[in-house]
């Protein structure tokens, strides 16, 4: 029964919580709610077997402990509320967009919040992932998270944030914030910063959430839809990206027949539909890419040459060094590893990746591929200097042992 609990916990906790904060106007009271709500099925399914709709037994359950506590506040609690929420305004698709989780979402994404605030809340109260988890994240301990989270709360009613989807003439600007969280928290998810594990799979998964719920709620957005159709072509290989003993494989070693089908095709789809209905953007661009290495059968046939003209388009879209760093790759697998090095060049001056490990990492294999030893063992040692995550320590040490064993005595 605790099985079916949590499986409710992560299917159903942002709209629990959403309905339950809608009604109470003030967020630590509605995740106390939702949260006795869960506590509640506990107690009662294995008495009274599952409901049939386990979302909306919550859901009633939370929001009627809400009225009971709101019954039990004085008035002047009541008439001033933590939260402000406001009556959702009319969105582009006649009401489509008027859903407590989305309203939910828009509040913790809101530009009055800092982006790592967004991120935590977003985590934190529509994820449902515990105060400890959105710290391991984030890489910091616990009491500073809750204190973060704590502040977040507080902006919150301090600024009298409405809890409401903007306006359509608001929503394009909005929206893109929104996808910018949930990539950060794929991308999070997907290589952990730090860590004995290679990725963090509760935050992946909560960001593929996110991202289909915003998706189902938003049908008429690209660049969701785009988001979703990214994340989906990149999560496609996620059973493929370590050996049996739990080594690192690079795309060209990984196992093609275990990437997820399924994931790829709903994801080309998405893209697809997303493609047909705007001009490509972003994420768009960047799930082309994810789209090239997914329909080829073997590494040997990977379309370089579209890769990296997709690379092209995404640096006028998308200016970014790791957008530059992935392109000067490209360039490397495509036309050898001496124009890689070269591409590479003018990114060592950027300060933006002069902590970033990938760059050193990049630069080593091709050192490496070139025979260059000694260069190669240096820009392995300030990759391994750059980087946290135990999984990709090991594979990064691996080869600087494999390249010393060049160097002369």
């Amino acid at each position: 029964m605790g099985a079916a609990v949590a499986r409710a916990h992560r299917r159903d906790w942002a709209q629990v919580f959403a309905s339950t904060a809608q009604l109470t106007r003030d967020l630590d009271l509605a995740e106390e709610c939702a949260q006795d709500a869960y506590e509640q099925a506990l107690r009662t399914w294995p008495r009274t077997g599952i409901p049939e709709r386990p979302g909306a037994w919550l859901t009633t359950t939370a929001r009627n402990r809400a009225r009971d506590a709101l019954r039990r506040e004085p008035a002047f609690r009541r008439a001033m509320p933590l939260l402000v929420a406001e009556e959702a305004q009319p969105g582009p698709e006649d009401g489509v967009l008027d859903d407590d989780r989305l309203r939910l979402v828009f509040t913790c994404c809101h530009p009055a919040l800092s982006r790592d605030a967004q991120i935590a809340l977003t985590l934190r109260l529509v994820c449902g992932l515990s105060t400890a988890e959105v710290a391991r994240a984030f890489l910091v301990r616990e009491p500073a998270m809750a204190a973060r989270i704590t502040r977040a709360r507080k902006k919150i009613s301090t600024a009298r944030i409405p809890c409401r989807v903007p306006s359509p003439d608001q929503l394009t600007e909005r929206v893109s914030v929104v996808a910018e969280v949930v990539h950060l928290i794929f991308t999070t998810g997907h290589t952990a910063p730090a860590g004995p594990q290679l990725a963090r799979r509760d935050l992946a998964e909560s960001a593929i959430s996110l991202a289909r719920m915003l998706n189902l709620l938003m049908p008429a957005s690209a660049e969701i839809s785009a988001l979703l159709a990214l994340l989906l072509l990149i999560d496609a290989r996620a059973m493929s990206r370590l050996s049996p003993a739990g080594r690192l494989l690079l795309l060209s070693e990984q196992d093609r027949t275990r990437w997820d089908k399924r994931l790829i095709s709903e994801g080309i789809g998405l893209l697809t539909d997303a493609l047909r209905r705007q001009p490509p953007a972003r994420y768009a661009v960047e799930a082309a890419i994810a789209a090239v290495h997914a329909e080829a059968p073997t590494w040997e046939e990977t379309g370089w040459l579209e890769i990296v003209e997709l690379y092209e388009v995404l640096r006028r879209l998308w200016p970014s060094p790791v957008a530059e760093l992935n392109r000067a790759v490209a360039i490397g697998l495509r036309d050898g590893p001496e124009s890689g090095l070269d591409a590479l060049t003018p990114l060592l001056a950027d300060p933006a990746l002069a902590s970033y490990g990938y760059l050193s990492g990049a630069r080593a294999d091709f050192l490496r591929r070139l025979r260059r030893w000694r260069e190669a063992a240096e820009a392995y040692e300030e990759a391994l200097a750059l980087t946290g995550n135990d999984v990709e320590r090991a594979f990064l040490t691996e080869w600087l042992d494999d390249v010393r064993t060049h160097l002369p005595a």
